[in-house]
Formats: C-alpha cells, sequence, structure tokens
C-alpha cells in the first residue's frame, strides 16, 4: 500500500510531477496503478503528457495498457495537448502485445487526426503492428503516410517496411522497398532474406545472401538462421554446409536458436546423423532442440529412434509440448508402429495435460491409414471430439484409394467436393479413384469439371543441388539445355533397369491408354529426369539428393532401388512426406511409405 499522507502533496506542479513520476517508477502492481492514477487526478496531471508517458509505460510493463488507453483517451481528456513522444509510448505498448497489435494502429490515425507530427520513432513501431495483424491493405496505408511525412530515406523506417510487407505477403513489394533503399545495413538484408525464407522463397533467399556476400556486409546470427531455414526448405544440403563452416569462420556467435536452426536444416536435408551429433554437443537444449531433432528422425523414418530421444528427453526434465507430439506421432506414423502412437496419443492428457489438437488427430488418422487399419481410422474420426478438417478426409479418401476401399473413398471424394468445390485436391482424389476402378468415363467427367471451374493439378516438379546451383525438373519438361541427353540416360536406365528384373508399375498410369504409352509416361516423371541429370553430371559412385514437391509414387520408388544398385550410387529423396534412403537395392523405408 502506498502512504499519500497530506503533508506529502505538494502544491508546486513541478514537485508534484516528480512525485508522480517517483511513484509510478516503483510501480509495481495493478492496485499500486489505481491508487497512482487517483493522486494524477487529484494533481491535475491528467493532461501532462511526460506523466502520461510514464504512467503509459507502467501500465504496459504491467500488461494493462488497456487501462492506461482507457485513461488517456476518455471523452474528457485534452489529447490536443499530447506529444509525439507520449503517442509514440502508446504505439509501442500495444505492438508489443499479441492481441491489440491493431489498437495501435487505430491510435496512430488519432494522432494524426490530432495533428500531432509523427517523427522517424513512429514508423517502425507502427509497422510491426501492421506486420503483427498481418492487414496488407493498411500497412499500405501506412507506407503512404510515411512518404507524405517524408521519412522514407530513413533506413530504420525502411528496414520495418520491407519487413511488414513480408509478413503480410507482399514481398514483391518488400523487395522493391529493399531496391530503392538509399543505403542498406545488415538489418535491411536480414529483412529481406528472412521474408524469402518464411515465404517458401528458398532460391531468392540463399541468392539474396550471396548478394550480401559480395556487398561486403557481415551477416548476423538472425541472417543466418534465415540462410538456414531457406536451405532446409529446398534441401540444399551444401549450401547449408558452407553455411555452417562460414559461421565457424567468421566466430558468429552460436546461439541456441542458431544451433538449433544448424540441427534442423541437416536433419531436411538428408543428413539426419550430422544432426544427431550437433544435437548431442550441444551445453544447453530447449524443448525446440529435442523436438527439431525428434521430427528429423520422423521424416527418416526412424520412429524407435525418435521414441527413445523422447523418453531421453523426459527423463533430462525437459516437458514436452504439443509440437513435440506431433512430431513423435509423426514417427510413429512413417515407421509403421500403431501400438506406439495410441500410447503416446493417450499420454498427452493422460500424462502431460495436454489437449489433442486438430493436428494430432490428422497425424493419428494418418498412422492408422498408413498400416492399411482404413475401418479404424474412420471410426477414429467419426469418434473425435472435435470436427475434422478436410486435410483429415482427404488422409482417409487417398487410404481408401491405396488399400482398394474405392467405394467409401468415391463417397468420402465427393463430400469433400461439396465442403471445398474450388480444391484442387479433392478432384485429383476423385479422379484417381475412377481410374483405380478403370471407370474412364467417370474419370473423365472429373477432368472436365477442373477445366469447366479453372482448377489445375499441381504437377509434379523435382529440386536438385549441383555446384551450389538449384535445378527443377517438372514432370514431362522439355526445356532443360540437356533435354536430349537427359533422355537417353532414361532409356540407357531403363534397359538395365528392366534387365535386371525392373517392370514398370504402370498400374499407377490412370489413364486410358496402351500399356507402351503408359511405360512412356512413367519415364517422364520428375524425379526420373532428375536423377537420370545426376547420373549425367557427376561423378561415379557419389550420393544423388533431389527433393520432390509429391509424394513418390510406387514406379518411382521401384525404379530408384534399382538405379541405386546398378550405377552403385546412394540416391537420397526427400519427398511430401518423409526422406528415402536408396543403396544397393533398398530403401531405408521398407516400401512402407
Amino acid at each position: 500500500m502506498i502512504n499519500f499522507s497530506p503533508s506529502k502533496i505538494l502544491v508546486n506542479k513541478r514537485a508534484a510531477e516528480q512525485q508522480c513520476l517517483h511513484l509510478l517508477q516503483a510501480c509495481n502492481t495493478l492496485i499500486n496503478l489505481t491508487q497512482i492514477h487517483a493522486q494524477i487526478l487529484k494533481l491535475g496531471l491528467q493532461n501532462n503528457p511526460l506523466v502520461l508517458t510514464k504512467f503509459t509505460q507502467t501500465s504496459s510493463d504491467l500488461n494493462v495498457i488497456n487501462y492506461a488507453s482507457l485513461f488517456l483517451f476518455n471523452q474528457d481528456a485534452k489529447t490536443h495537448l499530447y506529444d509525439t513522444f507520449l503517442y509514440n509510448t502508446v504505439i509501442r505498448a500495444y505492438t508489443q502485445t499479441n492481441r491489440y497489435r491493431v489498437t495501435a494502429v487505430d491510435v496512430y490515425k488519432t494522432m494524426v487526426r490530432n495533428d500531432v507530427v509523427p517523427n522517424k520513432f513512429t514508423y517502425p513501431f507502427v509497422l510491426k503492428a501492421c506486420a503483427g495483424v498481418g492487414r496488407l491493405k493498411l500497412g499500405e496505408s501506412v507506407h503512404g503516410s510515411v512518404v507524405k511525412y517524408g521519412f522514407d530515406g530513413d533506413v530504420h523506417v525502411l528496414n520495418t517496411m520491407v519487413h511488414m510487407y513480408c509478413c503480410c505477403g507482399g514481398v514483391e513489394s518488400a523487395r522493391v522497398v529493399f531496391d530503392e533503399m538509399p543505403k542498406w545495413d545488415s538489418v535491411s538484408w536480414s529483412a529481406m532474406i528472412g521474408g524469402y525464407a518464411r515465404m517458401g522463397m528458398g532460391t531468392s533467399a540463399v541468392e539474396l545472401f550471396r548478394e550480401m556476400q559480395v556487398a561486403g556486409v557481415r551477416p548476423d546470427e538472425v541472417t543466418m538462421v534465415s540462410v538456414l531455414s531457406a536451405c532446409s526448405d529446398l534441401g540444399a544440403l551444401e549450401v547449408g554446409r558452407w553455411v555452417e563452416s562460414y559461421i565457424e569462420r567468421e566466430k558468429i556467435t552460436k546461439s541456441v536458436e542458431l544451433c538449433n536452426a544448424l540441427i534442423d536444416m541437416f536433419a531436411k536435408c538428408g543428413d539426419v546423423d550430422k544432426a544427431l551429433r550437433l544435437f548431442g554437443s550441444l551445453n544447453e537444449k530447449t524443448i525446440v532442440s529435442w523436438t527439431s531433432v525428434i521430427v528429423g528422425m520422423a521424416m527418416h523414418g526412424r520412429g524407435m529412434e525418435a521414441a527413445s530421444l523422447f523418453e531421453k528427453m523426459k527423463d533430462s526434465g525437459v516437458a514436452p509440448d504439443d509440437v513435440t507430439f506431433i512430431g513423435l506421432l509423426s514417427a510413429c506414423s512413417h515407421a509403421g508402429l500403431v501400438d506406439e502412437g495410441l500410447k503416446y496419443f493417450d499420454s498427452m492428457s493422460m500424462q502431460f495435460n495436454i489437449t489433442p489438437k486438430i493436428e494430432h488427430y490428422g497425424c493419428m488418422v494418418d498412422l492408422f491409414s498408413r498400416a492399411g487399419l482404413v475401418k479404424q481410422a474412420l471410426e477414429f474420426v467419426n469418434k473425435m471430439p472435435i470436427e475434422p478438417n478436410p486435410i483429415i478426409w482427404r488422409t482417409l479418401t487417398a487410404a481408401c484409394r491405396l488399400h482398394g476401399e474405392l467405394n467409401l473413398g468415391e463417397t468420402l471424394t465427393k463430400q469433400l467436393i461439396e465442403k471445398e468445390p474450388l480444391h484442387e485436391s479433392n478432384y485429383v482424389l476423385l479422379s484417381n479413384i475412377y481410374g483405380k476402378m478403370s471407370n474412364w468415363e467417370k474419370k473423365n467427367t472429373v477432368r472436365n469439371m477442373m477445366g469447366e471451374k479453372g482448377i489445375r493439378k499441381i504437377p509434379g516438379s523435382t529440386m536438385i543441388e549441383l555446384d551450389n546451383r538449384i535445378y527443377e525438373f517438372v514432370a514431362g519438361d522439355r526445356t532443360h539445355e540437356l533435354y536430349k541427353e537427359i533422355h537417353e540416360m532414361i532409356d540407357e536406365m531403363n534397359r538395365k533397369t528392366k534387365m535386371a528384373g525392373y517392370v514398370p508399375t504402370t498400374s499407377e498410369v490412370l489413364l486410358d491408354i496402351g500399356q507402351e504409352d503408359k511405360e512412356d509416361a512413367l519415364n517422364k516423371h520428375s524425379e526420373k529426369l532428375a536423377i537420370a541429370f545426376a547420373l549425367l553430371k557427376t561423378p561415379p559412385g557419389t550420393p544423388i539428393r533431389i527433393v520432390k514437391n509429391l509424394r513418390v509414387c510406387g514406379d518411382c520408388h521401384s525404379a530408384t532401388k534399382f538405379v541405386s544398385k546398378i550405377y552403385e550410387r546412394e540416391i537420397i529423396v526427400r519427398d511430401r512426406n518423409r526422406f528415402h534412403h536408396f543403396r544397393d537395392g533398398v530403401c531405408s523405408c521398407n516400401d512402407f511409405w
């Protein structure tokens, strides 16, 4: 309780102001703040910008900025007396919240409406608020104000503007702002590289990082985390290795976040054993560290090792969170560990008081579906306490096609189309089910529906990194400069694999065409093009690493096993769901994917 003795209430306004500032400095509870609020009113300081600024700062520190706002902007407040520093303090306080960031922009509008002129410190706060709520139009209007008030040459304002556009999905606008900046600092480069990485534009992120090197700007750990994220997205192991050596060479501080990013990069780029070694060398292991390596094990189908790591994490005193369980359940799914997955799913609520989210239910449906337990998966979905989302229904439908429950799959997919009439995956699923049924008339009807609605199937594409350059191949691609040589290599691969016992899985081609045409269609798959290119361009005996945007098909999986044995190559394939390590005619997934 603060003692407000009448003898201490000073008439002198300057002394009263200092007294309030001192009390606010010492304030650490909401009760004390309300008492000081009453004292401010009693002393007639309710329009004093200095006192109100400190009151706002204290309210923000106590996480009660709305309390300060009610005081500052009540109907009797003389807001025209407020100065820029006070408005900036309120805007900053709202920007730092999670729930009320948009209010920061409303306060900014009030500021301008009251003819209080913003300064160069105003706009970074306002632009961060726009970034936080992800509203592009709002950010564009603030951009206009930045130009109007002449702050479009300030590097700090422009850095935040780049960040804002990237967070709001306007990465092209961000690049225009970046390119037109009068000068760049390390924050400028980090903001743009980070924006590309978050948007999944890994190639652009890596290219810009290389430009940063040429410009002679030394990156910090924030930049390196973004570059590693881009490498993870691309599966660019060689670039990732170079980044690791650069971090060592330049003695960039290896924070826990940067170490976690290295672990994530190596796991997602196919060198999960290096990720494990890095993890083992950490002095401080956070929940993110443990989760990164568990997810890495999951992607490589090493479910028992993921479970073992989870048990070690518990023994070390680190409590799992909901993200950890997504990785763990995914590991069980990819390894076919149905009983273990059920046990861990039940432990979420019973042992760790974590309420399963839709993602966890999705992992369980995936677990049952991969194991061929389609009826059990459907029963699980029907008993879910929350409404299944379309992803869960698509997982179940894909399992129906894979495991021969075609009539059920047809029914579920038609329901999906009713709910999501513009989602291309639903039509592709139904089309494939009709193809599996050899019902070409209905399959063509579905394809025609897609055409009428302007819906296109996502084409299969495969990326490969060679000599620090990313090459991308699309199914049926004829644009590559080595097109002729690549197809000659595919013909050679075909001859040698067939001699070794490979039989094309023409049932994968769900088209009403002849056997020879089906084989020709299989040879145009993007991963075969990428593997042929790698055999042409890399020394014998060296590993081949490729990244596929879709699930690898059964025929390509079978063919790659033969190629790995015949050409004595380790072939590492990352598809949409997991890694496949092909070596000496065998895949690490044991044909379970």
